[in-house]
């Protein structure tokens, strides 16, 4: 009889014990899946960075290279340095 309920009982520790490697499991998964939706926010926002950062350096490149240009036009010089502003572009 003992033996038995030794038995039963250890049914129970190991059924608990298998229940909650599943919750652990479960909540590391949850766990995983926020990080990866973070990180993936995170390379959105660098790409974003990134493809901003080219732009600007090659609208520096343009302004530069057509300078003179713009300050043949009338109001040329204005627009110049409206997108040298822009594009933070040290004359």
């Amino acid at each position: 009889m003992l033996l038995k309920k030794l038995e039963v009982t250890y049914r129970v520790e190991l059924l608990e014990i298998y229940f909650l490697n599943l919750a652990i499991t479960v909540a590391m998964f949850i766990v995983l899946m926020f990080r990866a939706w973070i990180e993936f926010k995170n390379y959105k926002i660098m790409w974003k960075e990134i493809d901003w950062h080219k732009t600007r350096n090659t609208a520096k490149e343009i302004l530069k290279a057509e300078k003179e240009t713009f300050q043949k036009i009338e109001g040329g010089q204005e627009l110049y340095d409206i997108l040298c502003h822009m594009f933070e572009v040290e004359d």
